[in-house]
């Protein structure tokens, strides 16, 4: 581990606009640890940070505050370190903008030159998704009656599907929790998992990311993780993974893996976000 991250260390509150503050981490680093070499990429997508605490000056020093949605491709050769960037943000508490749109503008040249690729802002968040989990379209599978006693390293042993019976259904769990691989802090999220192609045995599934309990690893690596395991242990034609993960320092993660040619999920936050 890089012991250069910020985070996992006392670090001063910046006391103006600082770009440098941003830290990049090689995707390439979790990749390799889950068989995704360095060619085409099994996937597409991306991942939607939700940022709650943003503020500046304006130009005659009156403090604006505001949210924003921040969207790094999956294609960008690296993610962002999320500590790098509350810090970052947090630059601008008290600095001088002309206006609203300089913020994002630098926002997204900032972030664009850091991921090495071209990064999305947009002021405001998107809504509370009040069907979540109780999607009637999604079978949420924390309810199951099973044993388990298997919290890591993660396990996709116990995946299993029925190539006999052919379906396409969306299954959800709020149950998935990993630790931050530099504090060892806890992550929390929701995972949706939208697939056609041979019926998952949803009790494995379950005791699969169970399995992700004691696991250190990023959240976009999880999902990664999450997505070439039940591709590869399913043959589904069509996948589609998102976590939508608890917020720390103001910022959530909601990353989304999916084969391509598929929609975007439409963006939503949970309760717990």
């Amino acid at each position: 581990m890089n012991h250069d991250l910020p985070l996992g260390r006392h670090v001063d509150y910046p006391r103006e606009y600082d770009a440098s503050l941003l830290f990049p981490i090689a995707r390439t680093l979790g990749r390799d640890h889950i068989g995704i070499g360095a060619g085409a990429l099994p996937f597409e997508g991306l991942d939607r940070w939700n940022a709650y605490e943003l503020s500046w000056l304006d130009g005659r020093g009156k403090p604006r505050a505001g949210t924003a949605t921040i969207t790094v491709p999956a294609t960008s050769p690296n993610l962002i370190e999320s500590k790098s960037l509350k810090l970052y943000l947090n630059s601008f508490n008290a600095t001088r903008m002309a206006s609203d749109d300089e913020v994002r503008t630098r926002i997204v040249e900032d972030l664009s030159r850091v991921a090495g690729a071209t990064v999305e802002v947009e002021f405001g968040l998107p809504p509370i998704d009040e069907t979540a989990p109780g999607n009637a379209v999604m079978d949420c599978i924390d309810g199951l009656a099973i044993d388990i006693d298997d919290y890591g390293p993660p396990n996709a042993d116990h995946l299993a599907a029925d190539a006999s019976h052919v379906v396409t259904e969306t299954l959800t769990s709020s149950l998935l929790k990993s630790n931050c691989p530099v504090t060892g802090q806890p992550d929390w999220a929701r995972i949706v998992i939208a697939y056609h192609g041979p019926q998952l045995d949803r009790a494995g599934l379950l005791r699969y990311l169970v399995s992700f309990r004691d696991h250190a690893e990023f959240h976009e690596q999880c999902v990664e993780r999450v997505f070439v395991d039940v591709l590869a242990r399913t043959g589904a034609q069509r996948l589609s993974v998102e976590a939508r993960y608890t917020r720390r320092g103001g910022l959530d993660i909601n990353p989304w893996r999916a084969t391509p040619g598929g929609a975007r999920p439409v963006p939503g936050r949970d309760e717990r976000q």
